[in-house]
């Protein structure tokens, strides 16, 4: 049977830790909200792209965008794919959305949503500090970001570091077809990027939805999974998420009897 909601995640860690395996039972624990919320036979693909310092930049975008090629060729209709990642997962989640809007992409297509957990907007830049609460340190992330990058001239370019895009036009053409789904903690690091790039998007008329949880850190709906006390705890975050993926793609428009409608 097709599936009737697909997704493509990426997992964070820095661009130099983490894998899928790390993340099965984050990964495990959303198929399941996904299938109590209706979805008759949803679809988890998770990337396992290479880490720094083994490759750097193109390579990490490279494979991104083919783990999304061979989801098309699958699911054909695009508006069911949801993009998904955290932390740098979310940062290539973003690079593949302005990669895939290039006039130059062959077989351009517009996933449905794009959901992306305290996403590293800008690689290395003054706004990501130290917080009280949070606990990623700047100066180790900003090492990590210049061995993805390789080059200072990487750190420029919108496709490493989708953060110094402020090109309303393309982010509008880079949307996915139902927006974005941001969720973030108010005390991380990368809060006033985040915050940034929302406020960016939506003046390039994008559809944004954004939960930013108070006194919360980096990623938090993976560190509740692991490390909350109680079982409505550990799933909150998961289940918000799962909500904003339904008003978007709902299910009076999922894929029957493993039919799959020409996109």
């Amino acid at each position: 049977m097709t599936p009737d909601e697909s997704r493509l995640i990426h997992v964070g860690g820095g661009f130099s830790m983490g894998s899928s395996y790390f993340y099965l039972e984050f990964l495990l624990a959303w198929l399941t909200l996904l299938q109590e919320a209706g979805y008759r036979n949803p679809a988890i693909f998770a990337l396992e792209y290479t880490l720094v310092p083994d490759e750097k930049y193109p390579t990490q975008l490279e494979q991104t965008v083919a783990g999304f090629d061979h989801i098309c060729h699958i699911i054909k209709d695009p508006s069911k794919i949801c993009l998904a990642g955290d932390s740098a997962g979310a940062t290539l989640q973003l690079s593949l959305l302005l990669q895939i809007s290039k006039a130059s992409y062959p077989g351009k297509r517009r996933p449905g949503l794009a959901t992306l957990i305290s996403p590293w907007a800008t690689l290395v830049t003054p706004k990501n500090r130290d917080t009280a609460s949070d606990y990623l340190n700047a100066d180790s992330l900003h090492l990590y970001g210049r061995q993805y990058a390789g080059t200072s001239a990487n750190l420029k370019d919108p496709l490493v570091s989708p953060g110094m895009c402020k090109d309303r036009e393309w982010w509008a053409r880079a949307s996915p077809s139902g927006g974005f789904c941001f969720m973030y903690g108010s005390e991380e690091v990368f809060g006033p990027e985040v915050r940034d790039l929302i406020a960016l998007l939506r003046r390039s008329g994008c559809a944004v939805r954004v939960r930013e949880e108070p006194g919360q850190v980096h990623a938090w709906p993976v560190v509740s999974l692991f490390l909350a006390d109680t079982q409505m705890e550990r799933t909150k975050g998961l289940k918000d998420l799962t909500k904003m993926i339904k008003q978007v793609i709902d299910l009076d428009s999922a894929l029957i009897d493993g039919e799959t409608p020409d996109s």
